[in-house]
């Protein structure tokens, strides 16, 4: 990986590729099965057994050694400080474009983590739920910026954090529905003190422009130990999406209750016509200006190939 001048001895990561990254497991017992791992995954996002024992195992291994130097540090700051607090979650945020395969990644770690041998309390939680409703995002105009930063509600996901890292017992987070493209309304997922927490969303690395006065300005990654970033050229993240939008226009879209079910009743090539539109206007721009520039924020990097399978590792150097 080079830097901005070529010079590959002045990037801030170590590129890997797979055979060597595989090595790196040594003996991290796998612990998924095939019908696991194929129940794990996302539509159009294919992910077989070899590619996490060569991806994935690896990385669990890497993520145990830093919880446990996280612990270790934490033990120690407590007998400095001579305070008797508890231990707080480790948070691992996993970040890419629509249609990369994030979810996939995020719930294989999550499976991968919560069987480690001293069986870590895992959650995973998707940004999804912090998108304003769309009414409000209707009132806004801000329909057609859903997954840009503005769209989300911010201080509600930065107060989330916030009781998550002061271990708080029990936590709510809102719900969303892919099936109706929304919030749910009255509807939360309830977290209770875990280990590990992974954040997954299209801007978790997002940052924010900062204060003329000097006030503080969190961060969401503020609150992260780890992060993950699901790279891959624009035009096979361009060829995933249109692809996994005609296939859910053959699945999830002829329900109905469908936000999409609209689409579901077009001709095949209206359909094609219009994910590509909607990959230019709105998805395209998102990756370019809000999602991509975060990249050199990650602690790792997942790059994949044309066929979706990860094809270089790159991890940020200490």
């Amino acid at each position: 990986m080079m830097d901005d001048f070529g010079r590959e001895s002045l990037s801030p990561y170590r590129v890997f590729s797979v055979e060597d990254w595989a090595k790196l497991r040594a003996d991290t017992p796998m612990t998924l099965s095939e019908d696991e791992i194929s129940a794990l995954q996302s539509l159009n996002d294919p992910i077989s057994i070899t590619e996490v024992e060569e991806i994935y195992l690896p990385i669990s291994r890497l993520l145990s050694f830093h919880v446990e130097a996280s612990n270790a540090l934490f033990d120690t700051r407590k007998k400095f400080l001579g305070v008797t607090d508890g231990k707080t979650p480790f948070i691992i945020g996993v970040a890419g474009s629509v249609a990369v395969g994030k979810s996939t990644t995020a719930r294989i770690l999550e499976k991968l983590l919560e069987r480690w041998p001293g069986r870590p309390k895992v959650a995973l939680v998707t940004t999804d739920g912090f998108l304003y409703p769309n009414s409000v995002l209707l009132e806004g105009g801000l329909m057609e910026r859903k997954g840009f930063p503005e769209s989300y509600d911010v201080s509600a996901l930065l107060g989330f954090l916030t009781r998550i890292k002061a271990g708080e017992k029990r936590i709510t987070a809102p719900v969303y529905s892919h099936l109706s493209y929304d919030i749910v309304e009255g509807e939360t997922v309830t977290i209770e003190r875990p280990d590990i927490l992974i954040l997954e969303g299209l801007n978790v690395l997002q940052s924010r422009d900062l204060p003329k006065d000097g006030k503080a300005v969190p961060f969401v990654s503020d609150f992260f130990d780890f992060s993950v970033f699901i790279d891959a050229d624009e035009e096979a993240v361009r060829r995933w999406y249109v692809e996994r939008f005609m296939k859910l226009r053959e699945t999830r879209f002829k329900d109905p209750r469908s936000y999409f079910h609209k689409y579901a009743q077009v001709s095949e090539m209206e359909a094609l016509d219009l994910a590509i539109t909607l990959w230019e206007r709105i998805n395209l721009p998102n990756l370019r200006d809000n999602i991509l520039p975060t990249r050199p924020r990650a602690n790792l990097i997942l790059r994949k190939g044309e066929d979706h399978a990860v094809a270089e590792v790159a991890l940020r150097k200490l």
